[in-house]
């Protein structure tokens, strides 16, 4: 309590530095409880909120023009702090200035330098908050009185010194986790101890698990995990089923992927004798199962998302869960919430009532199936097994098509980018990279998803209930103008003002340029210019989807926030919320939303890595190969080049020996100062592959 009232003098009183008498006289401390001030006052300094001076003033750090932040180093040495809680403001550190910071680190950092508007300010860093890196991921090299260790991480940019009592071991050439016994100095190696060899670089399986620790995923659950999960039956209690609304006799079906075990979402359509739909949304009740404070909900908080590295998936939940009595498996009975909506021929939801359900599905269809017979490419086989099902298909396609409309009627921004789709073989090895199909049956699932999540969030907005939304918050002006001076090079612009873009005048530009050879640039470029994503107690609304009300319903098997929804839906529901829930639900939902939306970060950047890894992988073998590809990216050291098979790799400016090539930043293009010849985003070249390294996640292309 004293901490947070300290903060808010010093934020409300901050033309001065107080001494501690002051400090304590503004806050009524009794003198008695000096000591504890004492101690939280340098609780406040060793996080980095105040600054002692030598005179024993105290002031927040913006006083003394220093801020706390989180420092990005490049592969070139020098890095960034972004600054917290103060916008726009990312601190240039240069290389002879980081203290030994080490990537991701939280540091204190002392302005040498005020930037202007196309300027960044510069600074260095004075102390390190707290230390990101305290586990590494990397290869051993031996020599013969002691080692190093090669971080993976390429903004880790020195070796770690491991002397040869702390090898444990290792081999030249072993993949290593190094903890951190010794920081580094400006002129000194971090020092550490390898605690765990995960095998020779390159063989089968090595390269993912090194990404797993990079990331600091957890494999595998403890054993009060394990046991809490043992002790769930596997069957669903008749008195429990008793108590819901049943759903059996509907033909109530699961459309997922093909190899996909964790089914937690399943549909159901009717036609009402007024014409309108009737959609039901029924999501596994997880919650019967994975009780607050429980040991399996505290570790799915702590995992907050389940992670998916191609071909391995680290659940949030264990398997007998997952894959068990909580998966919407067919033809047995399953406990659900569910999102029943009555839907007008406008895309319009009249009415809808969220309820404790059971269900027993009919069919586990996946999205192939589903896909080839709305698109009339089934075969004989397909019309046999599904035959009984066509009519409730058929309504399907009809009212996404409408919920797609509606959506777009009122500006959902619908970027339709390619993802792009990696197959390994049983070694773990890539032998497919290409684009991966969004066809008819994965756009039904995600409309239906999509209006029982917005169903859902603003239900409970009304009920002013404390709930954890899914929001995306409008761009910042300041992105929209640099946007907007790119497009200009091509004759196109967002409308209205950057200070309240619409998501109609993003959807607007697309429709535009939709078909253009700029077409792909352009909405990578645009979708780069908008915030992410995040979780939040606050109902901010979406961006993205143009919607008010936003929530994530649909998958509490592999993701924390809908569990977390879910226990709020059924204590209103039942009644059971009282005044002093709602009091400690306000404390919670915060909390989930800043581990999830955190996790949920790390989660995607592990995937992306990986994902990068194996396509270098698989574009070893076209080494000295031609290609055609599409300038995606320009820049003041090359330009990066993707492939039809969604592979992106970069030409750097030095091979391009032709001329000499300026960069000119304003218009993002590279122009020959002798023969003028230009290169600009959405050209179309031919590339040769002269190179790819799986472990720098690097791919090199030569102009053809």
């Amino acid at each position: 309590m004293i901490k947070e009232q300290v903060l808010e003098f010093l934020e409300a009183n901050s033309e001065r530095p107080y001494i501690e008498m002051d400090l304590m006289n503004a806050l009524n401390i009794d003198p008695i409880d000096r000591s504890t001030f004492i101690a939280e006052m340098e609780k406040l300094e060793d996080e980095g909120k105040v600054i002692r001076t030598k005179k024993g003033k105290y002031a927040l750090p913006e006083f003394f023009k220093i801020y706390v932040g989180k420092i990005q180093v490049t592969t070139r040495g020098f890095g960034f702090v972004i600054v917290e809680n103060v916008e726009m403001l990312d601190v240039f550190i240069p290389s002879n200035s980081l203290g030994g910071a080490m990537n991701g680190d939280k540091v204190m950092v002392k302005l040498t330098k005020v930037g202007g508007p196309n300027q960044k300010s510069e600074g260095e860093v004075i102390k390190i908050v707290t230390r990101a890196n305290t586990k590494i991921v990397g290869t051993y090299d031996e020599s013969k009185n002691f080692g190093f260790v090669i971080p993976d991480d390429t903004k880790i940019r020195k070796d770690i010194f491991v002397s040869k009592n702390n090898t444990l071991g290792a081999k030249q050439k072993d993949k290593v986790v190094v903890e951190i016994i010794r920081y580094p100095e400006d002129r000194r190696n971090p020092e550490g101890k390898i605690i765990e060899i995960l095998g020779q670089s390159g063989d089968p399986g090595v390269d993912i698990l090194a990404v797993i620790r990079t990331f600091n995923l957890p494999e595998i659950f403890n054993h009060k995990v394990l046991a809490e999960a043992e002790a769930i039956a596997q069957e669903v209690a008749a008195s429990e089923i008793e108590r819901r609304e049943d759903f059996r006799d509907l033909n109530v079906i699961t459309i997922d992927g093909k190899d996909a075990k964790d089914l937690d979402d399943a549909i159901h359509i009717q036609t009402l004798p007024s014409g309108n739909y009737e959609l039901g949304v029924h999501i596994a009740d997880v919650t019967q199962y994975v009780k607050e404070n429980s040991q399996l909900d505290k570790e799915a908080l702590k995992r907050a998302t389940s992670v998916y590295l191609l071909n391995r998936v680290i659940p949030m939940l264990p398997e007998r869960l997952s894959n068990g009595i909580c998966s919407l498996n067919p033809g047995v009975n399953r406990l659900v919430l569910s999102c029943v909506m009555e839907i007008d021929r406008n895309g319009d939801v009249v009415s809808h009532r969220i309820v404790e359900g059971v269900i027993k599905t009919v069919e586990r269809m996946n999205y192939e199936d589903v896909s080839d017979i709305l698109e009339g490419l089934e075969d004989h086989a397909l019309k046999d097994r599904y035959g009984y099902l066509y009519e409730d298909l058929f309504s399907m396609k009809a009212l996404a098509d409408l919920l797609f409309q509606k959506r777009e009627s009122r500006g959902a921004i619908d970027f339709d980018f390619a993802e792009t789709k990696i197959m390994l073989d049983g070694a773990g090895k890539p032998i497919f990279v290409g684009e991966a199909e969004r066809r008819v049956g994965h756009k039904l699932i995600e409309s239906f998803m999509l209006v029982a999540n917005e169903t859902v969030a603003e239900h409970f907005f009304w009920l002013e209930m404390p709930f954890v939304y899914r929001i995306h918050e409008d761009p910042k002006p300041e992105k929209i103008e640099t946007l907007n001076k790119f497009l200009h090079h091509f004759g196109y612009k967002i409308k209205g003002s950057a200070d309240d873009i619409h998501p109609k005048a993003v959807q607007a530009l697309l429709e535009e340029v939709e078909g253009k050879k700029e077409a792909h640039v352009i909405s990578k470029l645009t979708l780069r210019s908008l915030k992410q994503a995040k979780y939040s107690p606050n109902n901010d609304g979406h961006f993205g989807l143009a919607a008010k009300y936003y929530c994530h319903f649909t998958s509490p098997i592999r993701r924390y926030p809908d569990l977390q929804i879910h226990r709020i839906i059924k204590e209103v529901i039942n009644g059971q919320m009282t005044d002093t829930r709602l009091k400690n639900l306000k404390k919670i939902v915060d909390e989930v939303s800043i581990q999830s939306s955190d996790r949920e970060r790390n989660a995607e950047l592990a995937e992306r890595e990986v994902d990068d890894m194996k396509m270098a992988e698989y574009m070893v073998q076209f080494i000295g190969e031609r290609f055609a590809g599409v300038i995606s990216t320009i820049t003041s050291f090359g330009m990066f080049v993707e492939l039809e098979n969604t592979v992106e790799g970069l030409v750097r400016l030095e091979t391009m020996d032709d001329d000499y090539y300026v960069y000119d930043e304003s218009k993002m293009v590279l122009v020959g100062e002798r023969t003028r010849k230009t290169y600009e985003l959405g050209q179309e070249v031919e590339v040769v592959v002269t190179g790819a390294d799986p472990s720098l996640r690097q791919i090199d292309f030569e102009l053809e």
